[in-house]
């Protein structure tokens, strides 16, 4: 049995997101008036960051209009508010996204990225109610919207997915994407279907992309991709030597095995190109190899 994954570089808010306070109109515009208060202003997945990098936290004062959404409380009690709205300019900071910063972005502002990321994502493709038709409204400090209509509720929407490193004890499987650069790989991955176990889920997943058969599945640990609003789970699983790689050609260029020396070599030379920091499926590969490795996209 592995351990757990013990860093995901989106997985690492620190914030208590006070879910019993988002109806409480009271707190809320208390908590928008105090002058502590701080605001990520978000714009279609991107925000100010200053070298480092940091986020560009405003206050009240300094917000533009636009939808709010409460993120959450720190531990001495300041509260963070996401606007969804155009940047503004700010000497000595540029526009940054997700992938480029996450991973090296403190604790908290990888979790308010994240969150704030998630929920102007969600809001953007569900202003219209699924039940009617009709418009929806932000409610709940924006964690839910209520259709105008029939006053029908509706939650953020997230997708759950797999993402397996398969391996075979001495061998490990990359998969090229059949839209990606050629030398461009990862290991597999897909959403989870209706009625079915994420085990069952890797197991179908990787059978439909390689005809390879996997057992021993393993859960390492999750990490929220708000892009735009998948829930990725790791997994380990095994597949016994000798098998026939058969990839699906809609999904898959190509498929290789590669030993821990292959691997290393592979992409010293830049022969194949590993994903970015920020993605767990990163971190998956170097817990199964044993440690950092070069390169990434």
């Amino acid at each position: 049995m592995h351990e757990a994954l013990d860093w995901l570089a989106l997985s690492r808010s620190t914030l208590d997101r006070r879910g019993e306070r988002r109806r409480d109109e009271a707190w809320l515009a208390s908590a928008w008036a105090d002058p502590r208060t701080r605001v990520l202003v978000v714009e279609k997945g991107r925000v100010l960051a200053r070298p480092g990098p940091a986020l560009v936290l405003l206050s009240r004062e300094e917000a533009p209009e636009g939808e709010r959404y409460l993120l959450g409380v720190d531990a001495d009690g300041v509260a963070y508010f996401a606007v969804s709205a155009p940047l503004p300019a700010i000497e000595g900071t540029e526009p940054a996204d997700l992938r480029i910063v996450g991973a090296a972005l403190s604790d908290r502002d990888a979790g308010l990225l994240t969150q704030a990321v998630a929920l102007q994502n969600w809001h953007a493709t569900h202003t219209h109610c699924p039940r009617c038709g009709a418009l929806t409204t932000p409610a709940s400090a924006g964690h839910t919207r209520v259709c105008t209509v029939d006053g029908s509720e509706h939650f953020p929407r997230t997708d759950p997915a797999v993402i397996m490193l398969v391996h075979d004890g001495e061998r490990i499987l990359l998969a090229n994407g059949a839209r990606w650069p050629g030398n461009r790989v990862s290991i597999l991955a897909g959403f989870v279907e209706p009625g079915e176990s994420l085990e069952q889920a890797v197991a179908r997943e990787v059978h439909e992309e390689v005809g390879v058969t996997v057992r021993d599945c393993h859960y390492l640990g999750s990490q929220p991709w708000p892009l735009p609003r998948s829930l990725m789970l790791g997994f380990f699983a095994t597949a016994d030597a000798g098998q026939e790689l058969r990839v699906d050609e809609d999904e898959i260029r190509s498929a290789h095995w590669y030993t821990r020396a292959e691997l290393k070599a592979a992409t010293e030379s830049q022969e194949i190109r590993l994903p970015g920091r920020v993605s767990i499926a990163r971190q998956l590969i170097e817990r199964w190899y044993g440690g950092s490795l070069p390169g990434d996209w």
